[in-house]
């Protein structure tokens, strides 16, 4: 090998690390950061060793999914995103689809080197990728769009939790509510997103919720505020209250505020209890603390 091609090795180094990134790079924001501090956030014991490895893991998965998304429609890249690989005349369409099924072992590999618990988080995660892109549920119907998303998310969020643990092989309760708590967030809002792509959406015919249901998809968005706006109002209206009225008949009438408050809140436990109904069935999550496995 001459001198002239060992010089250049670092540079299609550094070109192809750069293709890599470019698949990625809308989602570094959106899924890698994100789900990254939520993994340091609710790991039962954090290793603060596998910070970087935990953001590598989620990016390297993050990678496996946006290949596989971009190969599937190059031509409306072209229109929208001409910076992405393959609009760009990167690499081929060809190389591309390589790529995407080379990446699949490997994603196994790196999961199966921190635990097998680590690997079926992995392998849920190929199969929603799989399911969402390959098999055009993002083209479907908003409700089952939205789901398997969701439900995308929880792979990325229970891979990286366990990886960012010391023990990889276990989540505990607090991880767990975090997850599925995430989900339902994910699987109530991710429809934000379609909205900047309402028009490329619509000529492909897909179903997303902004083009079924235009003047009521704005509205959903409001339905976790809403929720949070109740509770923040009634303790601030009781909060007001003590502070100013301060009569016997008054402290009555903030009392049954504090006791509607406290119907109010009697939900949260049945919605715990609903996530948490069958924990049992998934013996490769053990829980440590006061849960007993069965």
């Amino acid at each position: 090998m001459s001198v002239a091609s060992l010089c250049s090795v670092p540079s299609a180094i550094v070109q192809h690390a750069y293709t890599l990134f470019l698949f990625t790079k809308s989602d570094i924001k959106t899924t890698v950061i994100p789900i990254t501090f939520l993994a340091l956030a609710s790991a039962p014991h954090l290793d603060p060793t596998h910070i970087l490895q935990t953001a590598f893991w989620i990016w390297f998965h993050v990678l496996q999914f946006d290949v596989s998304n971009q190969t599937l429609n190059p031509e409306e890249d072209e229109q929208n995103k001409q910076d992405r690989p393959l609009p760009a005349k990167r690499l081929s369409l060809r190389t591309a689809l390589i790529l995407r099924w080379c990446l699949v072992p490997l994603c196994w590999a790196l999961s199966l080197w921190y635990s097998l618990e680590t690997l079926y988080a992995s392998i849920a995660l190929v199969a929603f990728t799989i399911l969402y892109n390959e098999c055009a549920t993002h083209a479907g119907h908003w409700l089952v769009r939205n789901t398997v998303n969701a439900a995308g998310f929880a792979s990325f969020e229970v891979g990286a939790t366990l990886v960012a643990s010391k023990d990889p092989a276990y989540l505990d309760l607090t991880a767990i509510l975090s997850v599925c708590i995430s989900a339902g967030i994910f699987a109530t809002t991710i429809q934000a997103q379609d909205f900047k792509d309402v028009h490329g959406d619509r000529a492909i015919g897909r179903h997303t919720l902004p083009i079924v249901f235009p003047a009521i998809a704005r509205h959903t968005i409001l339905v976790d505020w809403v929720t949070a706006f109740v509770f923040v109002t009634l303790a601030l209206f009781v909060s007001y209250r003590f502070l100013t009225f301060k009569t016997v008949p008054e402290d009555q009438v903030s009392f049954i505020g504090i006791m509607f408050g406290c119907h109010l809140l009697t939900l949260c436990p049945v919605i715990i209890e609903f996530t948490m109904f069958d924990l049992a069935a998934f013996p490769f999550v053990p829980i440590r603390g006061n849960v007993q496995m069965m």
